[in-house]
Formats: structure tokens, sequence, C-alpha cells
């Protein structure tokens, strides 16, 4: 049996899910960190350092989610 081949479209796909929900999360994050440093609060600084690894996560995780589809036998 010939293993599925990874489509044209699932790689647009992934690129295109990855990027705007990653850059979803990541806008969010960073708008909280910098209005609570804007206010005073010291802590947003968080929100801003773990912005950029949080949005390439999601990334990762829908490339793995396709990696897992295509190994596994339907």
């Amino acid at each position: 049996m010939v293993p599925p081949m990874i489509t044209r479209g699932d790689i647009v796909w992934l690129g295109i899910a990855s990027g705007v929900t990653g850059g979803i999360i990541g806008g969010t994050m960073l708008g909280i960190g910098m209005d609570l440093m804007a206010n005073g609060q010291p802590f947003g600084l968080i929100p801003i350092i773990i912005g950029g690894p949080a949005s390439g996560l999601i990334g990762w995780v829908l490339s793995r989610r396709l990696a897992r589809r295509l190994t596994t036998p339907d």
C-alpha cells in the first residue's frame, strides 16, 4: 500500500492557518503586554516575551497534526 502524499493544498493550508492563528495569538499577547507596560505594570513584560514562541508553537502543532494524519493508515 502506498502512503498518502502531501499535496500543495496541504502545504498552503498549513501556511495560512499557522500564519493567521500565530499572528492573532502573538499579536494579542504583545498588545496585552504593551498595555500593561504602558500602565505601569512591570509583569506586562511576561506576555511580550512569550508572545513570539507561543505564536511559533501554533505552526509546530499544526505541522505535527498534518504529519500524524499522513503517517496513520485510514
